[in-house]
């Protein structure tokens, strides 16, 4: 399993975070390591306290059973990776950001809950082909900056038979509901940005990366694609959130789709 990433640097722009893969991750980088030490706070604010219980359904969703290997990727600060662990399972939580480890390896959980923290991206991932019986992901797909290409390594690093248990905001397919919710989310975020960070751009990341995420449905397109099965998601916080639930079939070969 190797360790070895690029350091946490690059330009944090929010004007150019899209141009490209490459610019998302850079920014990203720069972004989440400069949050994380609040990154908790502004998760529980944005969900209006609700972001634990949906956390705690997707690991019910999810079926974890001790003895189960428990990839969680995008870990943050270890919220999914813990609870995982408090059921038995063998898990690695994977983040861009040593930072977000770093918080992560600090919390009072981190005593009694074993979880093995690696620095890493979500299209490269450091571990070997059909290691995970599940693959996690708290807000993950929709900050990857090659969504197919790490779909495409979450279906090469679960077991056949694996299942993928995703977290993460929705884009509302009603283009006035949709307005409405990011233009809220576009104030909030810029008034939480001023106020913690004197940047009001550090939370308008949020709203402008929804407007290019596919939203539910795209993502299960997206799985689909990637040679997932059984996939389905499920609405939450009146639509505006959803979990997805996604198997990889017992029939692919160890490395991709047939």
């Amino acid at each position: 399993m190797s360790h070895e990433f690029p350091t946490d640097r690059g330009s944090s722009s929010l004007e150019h975070a899209f141009d490209s893969p490459e610019a998302k991750l850079s920014h990203n980088r720069v972004l989440f390591s400069s949050i994380a030490a609040r990154y908790d706070l502004i998760t529980r604010i944005l969900s209006f306290g609700c972001d634990q219980r949906w956390k705690r359904r997707l690991i019910e969703l999810s079926m974890v059973r001790r003895g189960d290997a428990v990839i969680d990727l995008a870990c943050g600060t270890g919220d999914l990776a813990f609870l995982s662990a408090g059921r038995g399972a063998i898990v690695a939580g994977l983040d861009l950001t040593t930072r977000m480890l770093e918080m992560a390896r600090v919390r009072p959980e981190a005593a009694a809950q074993r979880v093995l923290w690696v620095a890493g991206d979500m299209t490269r991932l450091p571990f070997r082909a059909a290691t995970a019986d599940v693959v996690t992901t708290g807000y993950g797909l929709r900050n990857v900056p090659d969504l197919p290409a790490a779909l495409s390594e979450i279906h090469r690093v679960l077991k056949p038979g694996g299942r993928l248990c995703v977290l993460d905001f929705n884009r509302p397919e009603r283009a006035l509901v949709r307005g409405v919710y990011l233009a809220y989310l576009n104030v909030v975020g810029g008034a939480l940005g001023w106020i913690l960070h004197r940047d009001p751009e550090t939370y308008q990341y949020i709203p402008a990366s929804i407007r290019r995420y596919p939203g539910a449905r795209g993502v299960v397109d997206l799985m689909k694609a990637a040679g997932l099965t059984d996939v389905r998601h499920i609405s939450v916080f009146g639509g505006f959130m959803a979990i997805h639930i996604a198997v990889r079939p017992s029939w692919a070969g160890p490395s991709g789709p047939a």
